[in-house]
């Protein structure tokens, strides 16, 4: 089955205390230290990610790009993000397919779930990407871990038998 997170971008940021700090003094950087997020996020976890942003104050068409493995759409003129998430949780829905909603609002988590997502709280969020970012650090120190990667380790019994005879002169 297919899973897909649609992320509301200004929601998570502004519920994650330090993507709130960071806003406070780029916007931008917090945008992309979140999108950076999901994207480890993706590549760990395998879902298709999608990060959504208000643009209704903004004029224009709005727009869409891939950053990272992560689909960011900015919303159009007069469009929420609430809008675009329902949208798009309608146009991606089918039987093969789960959607999450990240978002706290309790409106936008309702009428999402009413047409078949379930919701995913900025809390719960932040704690799967933290777990993930974690694991990742483990299994890179795994494998990063020194090993002995010797000569005499890869020989059989029997030819580490006949050297060490040779080396002993017999």
């Amino acid at each position: 089955m297919k899973q897909i997170l649609i992320v509301d971008g200004y929601n998570i940021i502004g519920a994650w205390s330090e993507l709130q700090q960071l806003k406070a003094i780029s916007l931008e950087e917090a945008r992309d230290r979140l999108i950076d997020a999901l994207a480890d996020y993706r590549s760990f976890s395998g879902l298709t990610v999608y990060v959504v942003f208000d643009a209704h104050q903004v004029p224009g068409p709005g727009g869409k790009y891939v950053q990272n493995g992560v689909e960011v759409h900015y919303t159009r003129e007069k469009e929420t993000a609430d809008e675009r998430i329902e949208r798009l949780v309608t146009e991606l829905q089918d039987r093969r397919t789960q959607i999450y909603v990240a978002t706290s609002d309790m409106t936008e988590q309702h009428v999402v779930f009413g047409r078949g997502a379930l919701r995913v709280s900025a809390r719960e969020l932040s704690i799967q990407v933290e777990q993930c970012r974690k694991e990742l650090r483990r299994k890179l120190d795994e494998t990063a871990a020194p090993t002995r990667n010797t000569f005499d380790s890869k020989l059989t019994s029997e030819l580490r038998a006949l050297f060490e005879k040779w080396r002993r002169g017999g």
